[in-house]
């Protein structure tokens, strides 16, 4: 059960960043963001009143919901979907993919757990891939000041997603299902970025062609619905370190779908770049070797 949700993760989100690009145009960031997130709220809210799968929660857990709603469902994907104006779109998941890294000092934040020494090698292995991946565009005097923005938002965005797994993790721990806390989190972080767009000014434009409605939906039902729903039954499961290794799987398929879609050209420094943040992801979900023994000796 978890291979085939991690499978469907791994499929699902590393060909969303894709569809996020599709989504800049007419229609300003919040608003695509509040469309998708809205749709996929009331959709999930549907499918749980008619099989009667809707639990209830008190003041607490609709709190973390909240603040849930707010790391998930709204400034993390502000901050993707502005990065993708300035890079790729495939560069955007390989960031996304520090997540391994993210959790682990998260969860020493929330949990209180502590930080193996693989972690920072791991951390430190990582930071050295994103320089190499990133360095055809910084050596380019001329879009090197866009290129640190997209990067900036990216990572910002990766902690916010981050931070929005262990408030899942601590809802699941009090024995709310994803689909529950998914459906209050969505509504909310529409509701507030509504809020903002009002407050703004920003209109609620529609654009309405395939290329945008199509975008959309794939964001909706098998980015959000399906997506969010898997990857955070598995961060119950699995723990939100663990969970978040099916996105090191999420560069090899963006970063093709980026070379194919948009014209990301490979290089060598790339390729070894890509190599890295895989190889830091790796070892930071690897467990040490001391753990791992002592493991051993309390089987035997």
């Amino acid at each position: 059960m978890n291979l085939s949700l991690y499978l469907l993760t791994v499929l699902i989100w590393g060909t969303t960043w894709i569809a996020l690009k599709l989504q800049l145009g007419v229609v300003a960031i919040p608003v695509s963001i509040v469309y998708r997130f809205a749709l996929a709220g009331l959709i999930l809210f549907a499918i749980l009143l008619l099989t009667r799968r809707l639990q209830p929660m008190n003041r607490r857990g609709h709190l973390i919901c909240l603040a849930q709603g707010v790391c998930l469902f709204c400034v993390n994907f502000m901050c993707f979907l502005t990065a993708s104006q300035w890079i790729a779109s495939g560069l955007i998941a390989v960031v996304f993919s520090t997540a391994t890294l993210w959790n682990a000092l998260n969860a020493r934040v929330f949990f209180g757990q502590r930080i193996a020494s693989n972690v920072l090698a791991g951390g430190a292995l990582g930071l050295l891939g994103l320089g190499l991946l990133f360095s055809p565009e910084l050596s380019s005097h001329a879009a090197s000041r866009e290129t640190l923005y997209g990067l900036g938002l990216a990572l910002l965005g990766t902690l916010c997603f981050s931070a929005g797994n262990m408030l899942s993790s601590m809802q699941q721990k009090a024995g709310l299902k994803p689909m529950t806390t998914n459906a209050w989190g969505m509504v909310y972080g529409a509701a507030m970025l509504s809020v903002y767009c009002l407050v703004s000014g920003i209109p609620f434009t529609m654009e309405w062609n395939s290329r945008y409605l199509g975008s959309l939906m794939y964001l909706v039902i098998p980015g959000s619905v399906i997506g969010f729903t898997a990857y955070l039954t598995l961060v119950g499961r699995m723990g939100p370190e663990r969970a978040a290794y099916c996105t090191v799987l999420f560069p090899l398929v963006a970063l093709n779908v980026s070379a194919f879609a948009e014209g990301y050209e490979w290089t060598a420094p790339a390729l070894a770049g890509l190599v890295a943040v895989m190889a830091g992801n790796v070892l930071v979900f690897r467990k040490p070797k001391a753990s791992r023994v002592q493991g051993a000796a309390v089987v035997r």
